[in-house]
């Protein structure tokens, strides 16, 4: 396993709609994406639509867990976490069963603007104190960094694709809305997504 170095801090905030958009590009093997609720699966949805997307609704801090089902089950698809840094922080117990466990298969992608965004902007604690991608570390997730910019969060995402993880992508972003607002049923989600897996 390839142990990448990690950066001590988030960098410059990068656009979270447009690393969407380069991580979907990517994509050419049916991997398997996770979205946390909000504006992690609106970007999502706006990136580029697939039936290998699955949506997460109203519980924050379970799409950590779901991808990590979902990585157990099919260990020969690659499959990706987009997740908010509120929503991980009401559930960071998930990256310790992830470092234990190691999935080879499973990327965690965090996007940390330092705010809880769709419930009024309230600063979360990594907007002072906490250093999501040192939690992941210490949780037993090796590969774990911070993405620099933007050519540097595609190289990560690519290396963590190619090599065995488990692994943990940290990307400062900016607390911009998304623009996509689509309207989500969770059952024709789910049904969907099971089909795009090839789980029913």
């Amino acid at each position: 396993m390839q142990i990448l170095e990690a950066t001590a801090t988030k960098a410059t905030l990068m656009d979270r709609f447009g690393l969407t958009r380069r991580l979907v590009d990517l994509l050419h093997e049916g991997e398997a994406i996770v979205g946390g609720i909000g504006n992690a699966n609106f970007d999502l949805f706006g990136a580029g639509d697939r039936p290998e997307n699955f949506y997460m609704l109203g519980s924050m801090g379970m799409a950590v867990p779901i991808g990590l089902g979902v990585a157990v089950a099919q260990p020969e698809r690659q499959v990706i976490v987009l997740e908010g840094d509120g929503s991980l922080l009401m559930n960071l117990g998930s990256l310790s069963t992830i470092g234990m466990v190691a999935p080879p298969n499973l990327t965690v992608i965090v996007w940390d603007n330092g705010a809880y965004q769709m419930t009024g902007g309230q600063p979360t604690p990594t907007a002072a104190t906490t250093d999501l991608v040192q939690v992941a570390q210490a949780a037993g997730i090796a590969n774990s960094q911070w993405a620099q910019d933007e050519q540097h969060f595609e190289r990560l995402v690519q290396q963590a694709l190619w090599s065995k993880g488990p692994s943990f992508i940290g990307a400062g972003v900016l607390p911009t809305p998304s623009n996509s607002h689509p309207e989500f049923d969770p059952v024709i989600l789910k049904d969907r997504f099971m089909r795009g897996i090839g789980a029913k």
